[in-house]
């Protein structure tokens, strides 16, 4: 199993291929927002890498993280656990003025990926 290292959190395994939000929301406990549900619509659950930052992404992801002229953050929403890494959770439900999190995301990423380098 894939080992997620959630800075100032700590160590957790995660079950190879999950979605890294729901890693994050299921194993490590984190209230990780995800507003629009998981679907790489609002950037709420971004992330910033560590380490092990993935090296493909999907075009969902890479169109959103373009229209909202964000960089040096990635999307746990539209990323899957199969490998180590280690985040630093930067969108979470306490301080964000928000009722909760967003409905839970699909197991699966959504829209469905297509991937880019």
């Amino acid at each position: 199993m894939p080992k997620l290292t959630v800075e100032d959190v700590g160590e957790f395994e995660i079950p190879a291929g999950k979605r890294l939000v729901l890693g994050l929301t299921d194993e490590a406990g984190i209230d990780q927002l995800h507003a629009c549900g998981g679907n790489a619509k609002c950037t709420t659950c971004k992330v910033q890498f560590v380490s092990g930052e993935p090296t493909q992404m999907t075009e969902a992801e890479k169109a959103v993280l373009t229209a909202k002229g964000l960089s040096g953050v990635r999307l746990s929403c539209q990323l899957t656990c199969d490998h180590d890494m280690t985040v630093k959770v930067i969108s979470r439900v306490a301080g964000s003025g928000r009722a909760g999190p967003g409905n839970r995301p699909a197991d699966a990423i959504t829209p469905v990926a297509v991937w880019v380098v």
